[in-house]
């Protein structure tokens, strides 16, 4: 079993790594469903890890439907995090009706060449799973993030099956959104997925005189190591086992 870490900082990162995180997709603003980091922190995640560092291209807050302007700031942003040496990109974009944008993927994909690149969750928002999976295989994607179009990845187990059985190893799909050591082992025996994805976080919360007149958050979510350590558990099982799943 392979285990993405989604790090929104570089001590989750770092954290991500120490508890035997597999690689990490390196992204900011957890709470807007991820945006694209700095060019300062992509460098420093690479430069210090040794784990395969993807990065998401997301340019803002909101849905994956781009201008034209928009998917020339993403296609820039990916040649920058190849320049810097990242293993792998994170991208995802749709037209109007909901459906993978063809000239943005393929963009994206051409900015990208000779980088792992994924195509992020706004695959769980087209309305034909299957046809967007063909379309992604036939573009030459690597891999697809997918809750199975459900609101956790628990919850579209049944659909993510479906989709591995239809890849059939032409493209990896990676199960994403609320997974936990309570439910990995799971979400994999149904799926029979090889790689999952997953944030492990905590909330750090300080207290600092003057905050309360601010008007600012003080609290940020952060990679927890013994949380990722209890996912990785929860995930090796085998036959001979059984299935199991901790507390």
């Amino acid at each position: 079993m392979l285990l993405e870490i989604c790090a929104s900082n570089f001590a989750s990162a770092l954290t991500a790594q120490r508890a035997g995180g597999h690689r990490i997709e390196l992204c900011s603003g957890l709470e807007a469903g991820g945006l694209t980091p700095s060019a300062g922190l992509i460098r420093a995640a690479v430069a210090t890890l040794t784990i395969p560092v993807h990065v998401l291209i997301r340019p803002r807050e909101g849905d994956f439907c781009y201008s034209l302007e928009e998917v020339a700031v993403m296609c820039d942003d990916i040649r920058l995090c190849r320049d810097m040496g990242a293993a792998g990109v994170v991208v995802g974009a749709l037209n109007e009706r909901g459906e993978l944008d063809r000239a943005a993927m393929e963009a994206m994909l051409h900015a990208a060449a000779g980088m792992d690149i994924t195509c992020h969750r706004a695959f769980d928002s087209t309305p034909d799973a299957a046809a967007a999976l063909e379309q992604l295989i036939s573009w030459g994607f690597n891999r697809v993030l997918s809750s199975g179009q459900a609101t956790t990845a628990y919850e579209g187990r049944f659909l993510l099956k479906q989709l591995v059985e239809q890849a059939a190893g032409r493209i990896t799909v990676m199960p994403g959104a609320g997974i936990s050591p309570k439910n990995i082992a799971e979400i994999r025996s149904v799926s029979g997925a090889q790689e999952f994805h997953a944030t492990g976080r905590r909330k750090v919360v300080r207290s600092l005189p003057g905050q309360e007149i601010t008007g600012l958050m003080w609290e940020y979510w952060e990679s927890d190591e013994a949380t990722i350590r209890r996912i990785l558990d929860g995930g090796r099982w085998t036959e001979d086992v059984g299935l199991r799943t901790l507390d």
